[in-house]
């Protein structure tokens, strides 16, 4: 398990550095979006993702792992924008923004150890495709729980979901660049 963390680690410090130099460039613009928007912007990133292990061509010169990419750094902005609720322009700093990043990725690193210990890395025997899928079925599941306006009678929340995106596109990444 020592392996799976420093590998988390080192793919989140990988996002972490796209997501400090897009501030950079950006600001963070995305505090404007509001939850459900930020769902469907994973959507679209798990959505291409799907489709470039289908047909397997792109005609964009970007292949799968960028997306993967995006799905870590968005579900770290919907936790983000849950927690501090959305904002009508840029409210946050930087440095802000990279302290509230900080705190989501390790909150999401000590679930997956967690998770990771009773399920006994049974990730590592899955394949990439199948953390796509997982992703998708947790955004159908996410959008599900935004149309009840939160109101659930059993199910976790969208932040776990969240949450479990985040876990499932860092398990793949590991994959791509590891091997395994």
């Amino acid at each position: 398990m020592k392996d799976t963390k420093e590998q988390f680690e080192h793919v989140i410090a990988v996002c972490r550095d796209l997501f400090a130099k897009k501030l950079h460039d950006y600001g963070a613009a995305w505090r404007i979006m509001r939850p459900a928007s930020v769902t469907d912007q994973l959507f679209i990133k798990a959505n291409r993702i799907r489709s470039l292990e289908t047909k397997g061509v792109s005609l964009i010169d970007e292949g799968i792992r960028p997306e993967f990419m995006a799905i870590v750094n968005y579900g770290i902005i919907g936790l983000i924008q849950l927690a501090l609720g959305y904002a009508e322009k840029e409210d946050l700093t930087e440095a802000q923004a990279l302290e509230e990043y900080d705190r989501y990725a390790k909150q999401t690193l000590e679930l997956m150890l967690k998770k990771n210990h009773d399920y006994d890395e049974a990730w590592r025997s899955m394949r990439v495709t199948s953390y796509t899928d997982l992703i998708l079925m947790k955004l159908y599941r996410t959008k599900q729980i935004e149309d009840l306006s939160g109101n659930t009678l059993v199910s976790e929340g969208v932040d776990a979901n969240y949450m479990d995106m985040i876990n499932y596109a860092v398990f793949a990444l590991i994959k791509l660049e590891f091997g395994e």
